[in-house]
């Protein structure tokens, strides 16, 4: 869906000089007359408009002296309604007559030829300003309608765009409006030239641009088209990268937009200054320091004999804001003062700081969450009402808030109002942007021996705006089926305590090289609950119920008969789960910094399978440049008997695919019958690297990216050695995009490290649709 046009004060008609007019017009029939006292007023034209409408405007009533004054006050509140397009007044005698030709009613509003914008979204922006169906029509606000709708696709490099509006009477005093549009084709920028540089080159400071000359992905994502934010954006960036290394007097000169005659190509021409690099001699403090100066002075981040830059000082003043901010002084200021010496190009940084009044928080004020509930946002807040302002716990408010994942990232914002004749108190307002929060996600693949595979899920994590996880799992493929349903209430005590309910039924069919068909069955359920015990630490335990089954002996793989033909068709099993995560990660979809950390430990002591298992995942996240990104990813898995019994073969790890070791099919590492099954192991480890890359021409939308990828690993069994040699690996490349319609993730590879047999899947993907 196109982005709404927004038309707003623009539109206001200006009645004053409509009733200016109309009193000019008819001055000889509402002026110059003597005062008389009204024995009847009788309106006449009326053919919608309730006459009560007409009286209810009227400042005079039968038995009132009527005069000039009043007539004129008449004509003015009667123009103000904005339903008739002329009025006059005659006096007949002791009565007056009020005649009105009234405006004609919008009986329909049309365009045509409109793409860019959406249709219900322009329609409600007109409806708001007086534009609608059952408005009266009024061709000035239509006038400016169009105008302000010409000047909208300027925003959108549309500079050939025509807007023309007709109006079409039709029966009763109505009329349909049409908007006629000609969009054409957006301007797209031809070339961008930097003049006046002489550090750096040309291409490497256009490549700080978001905005970009056309290229093969810029049909997506539209960076080619000119836009004057984003340009000073642009520009913005450009002073700070020079000021960052140094340049302390770079200026952008002058900004030379043309535009060709067709309208249809733009180039841009910059010219900046460099100047030259200074070296930093000294950093002072001026300003009330709150008697902290020493840990004030622990917060610097530039140092002398360090060249300028830019960056540390922003983060420098930021940083002393927020300390100030701490301490509940809402307003502190923190500002740089440079002193100059050109002739040795050397500079002095003056800190200065003014911390202002100390406030407490009188209001939480929540705006723009239309479907999720105000407790569900409340509670991730660390900032109380009527307690003192804490800019630390501000931002660990809205990090909660952002990592729900219910809002667009970027777009959860606290703004600090002060409180009008209270100047001791703030008020904060959250501001959000609703996501959706329901997926319906697809993957498949395909190798040579599973041919095509499917697996799909239906998730929404956010059930009617309460914060509650509801998830439907369905996976089918030749090596197996799932379906599995499971529910988090994040907030199952008042204290932040989440529980988990989840059932499943799951069939496994493990690779046989005879392929003779077997199955085993797993289905069960548990109960889970998460204990936080700090803003980024989380503890969990729980207990579940499996039975697993071993469906028949026909083509079973040696190592599951030996387990049958011991333990019986049916196993039984209670598992005890205990756990911990760490999350500081920037951002749940697209992360760039930070890391996540799991440890989950699962014990069953009870039943027939009696077993251990122990998993330790670690993600590190490292953001290399604002454009390139590095992540890690590490897992190892450990599975043991108890009680002297083996480790159940069904709880076995298996290896290969996404989320493993790609290139090889899923399920295919590890140990090998003498059936030539598959089986999977009792010991895990895989590393996976990514590093993120923009897709050239996207700018730096972190939403579509390249990635250079290369995992290593492999599964053990109790009786193989873990040795270098027995590790599998594979390296590649894909692409990872969150598009309109979900997530979508394409790989190819190629093995580095492989042993005869093994099965190759070079190409894989995953795809989900939102909703």
């Amino acid at each position: 869906m196109s982005s709404p046009v927004r038309l707003g004060a623009r539109l206001r008609p200006t009645f004053l000089t409509l009733t200016l007019a109309g009193l000019l017009l008819h001055a000889s029939s509402a002026w110059a007359v003597d005062p008389f006292v009204l024995k009847d007023i009788r309106v006449e034209g009326l053919q919608r408009t309730d006459p009560g409408t007409v009286f209810a405007s009227l400042p005079f009533r039968i038995g009132d002296t009527y005069n000039d004054e009043k007539g004129a006050a008449a004509l003015r509140a009667l123009f103000a309604t904005g339903l008739f397009k002329d009025v006059k007044i005659n006096i007949d005698g002791s009565s007056v007559v009020v005649i009105i030709d009234e405006r004609p009613i919008i009986a329909n509003v049309t365009y045509v030829g409109l793409k860019e914008f959406d249709n219900e979204a322009l329609t409600k922006s007109l409806k708001d300003v007086g534009i609608g169906e059952g408005k009266p029509f009024d061709k000035a606000l239509a006038d400016r309608a169009e105008q302000e709708l010409k000047r909208q696709y300027l925003t959108r490099s549309l500079y050939g765009a025509e807007v023309t509006t007709t109006i079409t009477p039709i029966e009763r005093n109505r009329v349909n409006v049409s908007f006629n549009v000609t969009e054409g084709e957006p301007a797209r920028i031809k070339d961008i030239r930097i003049v006046g540089n002489k550090v750096f080159s040309e291409s490497t400071l256009l490549g700080l641009f978001e905005q970009t000359t056309s290229g093969w992905l810029t049909w997506y994502t539209k960076t080619d088209r000119y836009s004057r934010a984003k340009l000073n954006a642009d520009l913005e960036t450009l002073g700070s990268y020079y000021r960052n290394r140094g340049y302390l007097e770079f200026a952008v000169t002058s900004t030379q937009v043309t535009i060709s005659p067709d309208k249809q190509n733009i180039s841009i021409a910059i010219t900046v200054s460099e100047g030259q690099p200074y070296t930093v001699t000294g950093v002072k403090l001026e300003g009330d320091y709150l008697g902290r100066d020493e840990e004030f002075k622990h917060l610097i981040k530039l140092k002398p004999g360090q060249s300028y830059n830019g960056e540390l000082v922003v983060q420098t003043t930021r940083a002393f804001t927020d300390y100030y901010g701490g301490f509940g002084y809402a307003f502190a200021r923190a500002d740089s003062r440079p002193e100059i010496d050109r002739a040795n190009a050397q500079a002095v940084i003056t800190l200065v700081g003014e911390p202002n009044r100390r406030v407490y928080v009188r209001k939480v004020i929540i705006s723009g969450n239309t479907r999720t509930r105000d407790e569900v946002i409340r509670r991730e807040f660390r900032q109380f009402e009527s307690a003192w302002y804490d800019g630390e716990k501000i931002k660990a408010s809205q990090k909660r808030v952002e990592r729900l994942g219910y809002f667009k990232e970027k777009e959860v914002n606290i703004e600090t109002q002060e409180v009008p004749g209270a100047p001791d108190q703030v008020d904060l307002v959250l501001t959000v942007v609703e996501n959706p929060t329901g997926s319906i996600s697809v993957g498949a693949g395909y190798s040579s021996y599973t041919k095509l595979s499917f697996q799909g899920s239906l998730r929404q994590d956010n059930v009617f705006g309460s914060g509650h996880y509801l998830g439907v799992d369905i996976s089918t493929a030749r090596t197996g089926r799932v379906f599995q349903v499971s529910t988090v209430d994040p907030y199952f005590t008042v204290d932040g305590v989440s529980r988990s309910i989840e059932a499943f039924y799951r069939t496994n069919k493990p690779y046989n090289s005879l392929g003779d068909p077997f199955e085993f069955i797993t289905q069960g359920g548990a109960l889970r609950f998460g204990v936080p015990y700090s803003e980024d630490d989380t503890v969990f335990f729980g207990i579940g119920y499996e039975q697993t089954k071993i469906t028949t002996t026909r083509g079973l793989p040696n190592s599951y008969f030996l387990y049958r033909q011991q333990f019986g068709e049916k196993s039984d099993s209670v598992p005890l789960t205990i756990g911990w995560s760490r999350d500081t990660r920037d951002s749940v979809i697209t992360p760039t910094k930070g890391s996540f950390k799991r440890v989950n430990v699962e014990l069953s002591p009870l039943g027939d399978a009696r077993f251990g298992r122990a998993n330790v995942q670690l993600q590190q996240y490292v953001d290399i440049t604002n454009k390139i990104s590095l992540g890690v990813n590490s897992e190892l898995g450990w599975g043991f008997g108890l009680g002297g019994r083996p480790y159940p073969i069904f709880k076995h790890f298996y290896g290969g695919g996404l989320g493993s070791v790609r290139v090889f099919e899923s399920g295919s590492l590890g140990p090998v019958d003498i059936n030539g099954a598959y089986f999977g192991g009792n010991r895990r480890a895989n590393v996976n690297a990514e590093l993120y890359l923009p897709v050239p021409g996207s700018g730096n939308d972190k939403s579509f990216r390249l990635f250079l990828f290369t995992d290593a690993g492999n599964i053990w069994g109790p009786k193989d050695k873990i040795s270098a040699d027995s590790i599998r690996a594979s390296a590649g490349v894909g692409i990872s995009w969150i598009s309109p319609m979900g997530p979508l993730r394409l790989s190819y590879g190629t093995p580095i490290r492989k042993q005869p047999g093994d099965r190759i899947e070079r190409f894989q993907f995953q795809v989900g649709t939102a909703f």
